[in-house]
């Protein structure tokens, strides 16, 4: 089975005059951030400056995997969870982490001897100076970590899908999904420079934002989840390893359709 959804005008006019053959797609991760909201939750959402890729866009915190995206974990499951060996497992969930520190100054790390205990405020002074430097590739996540005395807290990001750029698109990725819980000692900001707005919001006023279909997708399927306990329960049965690869459609009067697998 096969759901469909239109396109927005810009990527069905590039689908109309795609000729091949595509790109290669590069791994990437993006991150659904959550915080309690009353008896529900918020997503945070960015919307990408118009100088980005798909600028003008709302979207989470993402980017692409990078080599020195390897990074200790606490699970043992990501390859199986992820479909890809344990080493570009470990790096597409320390992508997830990097990125989500660099676009809104939020850590998942703890004490190495208690990685179970969410590390302190990430807002001061020092905590931007080596965010910054991450964000610039001058340090790495692993240093970063090692340097405070800190172990990644991979038990906070939870899988959800794998998305694949339509062969159209000029710049193609292989994405991952994740869903990530908020640490209550923290605060996301926009510090990445990447957007020119940022929100926590409902799923429910999300409704008329300008959103690439994956984005769109994601919080439709989130959207059945009433509280943040519902996701994490969702989040053990999401299938992470099967790449979604929509196929598009160009009727003969130039109508675009995505089509996506079920």
């Amino acid at each position: 089975m096969t759901d469909s959804m239109p396109l927005p005008p810009a990527m069905s006019q590039r689908a109309r005059e795609f000729t091949g053959p595509p790109v290669p797609a590069r791994p990437a991760a993006t991150v659904v951030l959550l915080r309690p909201h009353g008896d529900t939750f918020q997503v945070y959402v960015l919307r990408r400056a118009s100088t980005m890729v798909f600028g003008g866009l709302y979207a989470f915190p993402g980017g692409t995997v990078d080599p020195s995206d390897r990074p200790d974990t606490i699970r043992a499951d990501w390859p199986g969870r992820l479909g890809v060996p344990i080493e570009e497992a470990h790096a597409v969930v320390g992508a997830a982490a990097r990125e989500l520190f660099e676009e809104t100054g939020i850590l998942l790390a703890g004490p190495l001897a208690e990685p179970d205990h969410t590390a302190t405020a990430t807002d001061g002074v020092d905590w931007e100076t080596d965010r910054a430097a991450v964000q610039r590739r001058e340090l790495t996540m692993t240093d970063l970590l090692a340097g405070r005395g800190l172990r990644l807290r991979d038990d906070l990001l939870l899988p959800w899908a794998r998305w694949i750029t339509p062969d159209f698109e000029p710049k193609r990725f292989d994405t991952w999904f994740f869903v990530a819980l908020l640490p209550e000692s923290q605060t996301a900001r926009d510090v990445s420079g990447e957007a020119d707005r940022t929100a926590w919001i409902t799923i429910e006023d999300t409704a008329g934002l300008p959103m690439l279909p994956p984005t769109r997708r994601t919080l439709d399927q989130l959207a059945a989840c009433k509280t943040i306990p519902d996701v994490v329960a969702a989040s053990a049965h999401r299938d992470a390893a099967t790449p979604l690869n929509p196929r598009i459609e160009v009727t003969p009067d130039g109508q675009v359709t995505l089509h996506i697998p079920s």
